[in-house]
Order: C-alpha cells, then structure tokens, then sequence
C-alpha cells in the first residue's frame, strides 16, 4: 500500500510539473531594433579637390 501511495505522489507532482510548464505556452521573443551609426564625411572633403584642381588649372594658364 505504502508503494503505491508513494507512486501516486510522484504521479501528481509529475502532472503538476507539466502543467505549470506549459501553462503560457511558448512567449514571442522579442528583437530590439539595431542601430547602424555611420561615420559620414564633411561635404567640404568632396568639394575641396575639384576646387584646388580649378586654381591649379587656373594658375598654370595664367603663367602662360
């Protein structure tokens, strides 16, 4: 008798183990967003050669 007390027992713990662990089901996981931060350059960078270009061009002309 005792036996069997002791199986039912572990019967019911077992069955209330497994039935708080399923109880919510399977939760969304949740994703932060990422952000990318990107180092840009000035617009004075691409502006700068073409405008040295121009004195250059400008200067070898006039020495002409």
């Amino acid at each position: 008798m005792e036996d069997t007390m002791k199986k039912l027992a572990l019967a019911a713990a077992i069955s209330v183990a497994a039935t708080s662990a399923f109880a919510g089901g399977m939760a969304e996981p949740v994703l932060e967003p990422v952000v990318i931060v990107e180092d840009t350059s000035t617009s004075a960078g691409g502006i700068l050669v073409p405008i040295l270009a121009l004195i250059l061009i400008a200067a070898a002309v006039a020495a002409d």
